[in-house]
């Protein structure tokens, strides 16, 4: 079954909480700290290959998780670190977050993305002995995974898209000039899902996407509605086929122009356009279907049969001449894009992670910061010493000092990323 959306829910491994132990050893009195840390949650990992063309499973398993890392252990043992969980997608899948943000567009074999992070593994208590702390009891917990809820797209990798109203020949074009096997009736909608197929000639080389036929409305929803015409917008050009055989040859050239224009990421594509089936007609009607034609799309009209192999060099030479067009002009942009980030560099003064900042908002004490929020999800709030700990580091930063500022007291809650502390009770 071919399918080209799917929403799927992503849970990165949880990073394992560092260990609190102590070295219990026959004749060595007090021999310290030595527990482990934790070891991170795996990565979720989409990598995109050829040998998979639709977004199926993830319709029926839209649950990814990876593995999380396990506790640190005795003798300063490192937790088992998660496995990195790789999930395969087609080529041409394309990741959209809640806000329909692009996350990461994996448009060539082999190309990867790490969807979702783990969380890094808290340390045990052996990473905080010192001088000073000879017996420390606070270990912290690992951080948690990425959770992502994201929308899957497919869009066909193809150079030429076929676009047309049913039974315009789509289908027979594609059978005739590639490898692909489409379905072939004289019915309306013989084509429901989009077909794919390579032109590989000592001249041409090009990939041919065969989209399902447009009807007037489409882009309202009507029929098989636009759902389908995602996958002509990676494509450079769009081949218009018209049937030279239909009595309302003007309002079938106008039905599929008007669709295209109400479509916002093909609607400035070029096109090139082409009769079909001209076989099934004399010489004097197509003359005069080619005169319409031509106005009507102000541009050179090509006239073929599939069926009889008429004038099909001379189409694939039109697209090819495009195509290539638009290959070097992605170059060239590509070219200019890396020459100008290998310029001049601009200082420009970042905010880093040790930074951080205090507010008072709706009578809630808030605090943000990269660096400061990573230690308040490492700390067990039901540990006196890991509580103890982050107070010690908010009172060096100077974090309690801009908190009292606002009038802050210590027994009233304080929200630090996405945990709540007291520190009334230590």
């Amino acid at each position: 079954m071919f399918i080209d959306t799917a929403t799927v829910h992503i849970k990165a491994g949880d990073g394992g909480n560092g260990n609190v132990s102590f070295r219990h050893e026959k004749y060595i009195d007090k021999g310290g700290p030595d527990g482990g840390d934790g070891g991170k949650g795996g990565d979720v990992v989409f990598i995109a290959r050829e040998n998979v063309n639709t977004l199926a499973n993830f319709r029926y398993n839209p649950h990814i998780r990876a593995d999380h890392g396990e506790k640190g252990g005795k003798r300063n043992k490192r937790g088992k670190s998660g496995d990195d969980l790789e999930v395969i997608v087609p080529v041409g899948t394309t990741v959209l977050n809640a806000e329909e943000q692009l996350v990461a567009d994996l448009g060539q074999p082999g190309s990867s993305a790490v969807i979702a992070k783990g969380g890094d593994g808290g340390f045990g208590n052996a990473h905080f002995k010192s001088s000073r702390r000879q017996a420390p009891r606070v270990a912290e917990l690992g951080e948690p995974g990425d959770e992502l809820e994201l929308t899957l797209e497919l869009k066909l990798v193809a150079d030429v898209g076929l676009v047309g109203l049913p039974n315009a020949g789509k289908s027979t074009f594609l059978s005739v000039v590639s490898n692909a096997k489409p379905k072939i009736a004289n019915y309306p909608f013989t084509t429901l899902v989009p077909n794919l197929g390579v032109v590989d000639h000592a001249d041409f080389n090009l990939v041919i996407a065969d989209i399902p036929g447009l009807i007037e409305g489409a882009s309202e929803g009507k029929g098989l509605g636009d759902e389908f015409l995602r996958h002509v917008e990676r494509t450079s050009v769009l081949l218009h086929l018209v049937d030279a055989t239909s009595d309302t040859i003007e309002q079938d050239f106008e039905t599929i122009t008007t669709e295209i224009a109400n479509h916002e990421a093909i609607k400035d594509k070029p096109r090139v356009v082409a009769l079909t089936k001209v076989d099934l007609i004399d010489e004097e009607v197509l003359q005069l279907v080619t005169e319409t034609v031509s106005k009507l799309s102000l541009q050179k009209v090509v006239a073929i049969s599939s069926q009889a192999h008429q004038n099909i060099p001379a189409l694939l030479g039109e697209l090819q001449s495009v195509v290539d067009a638009d290959r070097k002009e992605r170059l060239e942009a590509q070219a200019e894009e890396k020459a100008e980030s290998e310029g001049i560099p601009v200082y420009e003064l970042a905010p880093t992670v040790d930074d951080w900042h205090v507010t008072l908002e709706d009578g809630t004490y808030m605090v943000r910061g990269t660096k400061i929020e990573k230690f308040a999800l490492r700390t067990d709030k039901g540990n006196y010493h890991g509580l103890m700990r982050l107070l010690d580091i908010m009172r060096r930063w100077g974090v309690l000092n801009e908190l009292e500022k606002l009038g802050f007291e210590y027994e009233q809650p304080v929200t630090i990323g996405k945990k709540t502390f007291r520190f009334d009770d230590i």
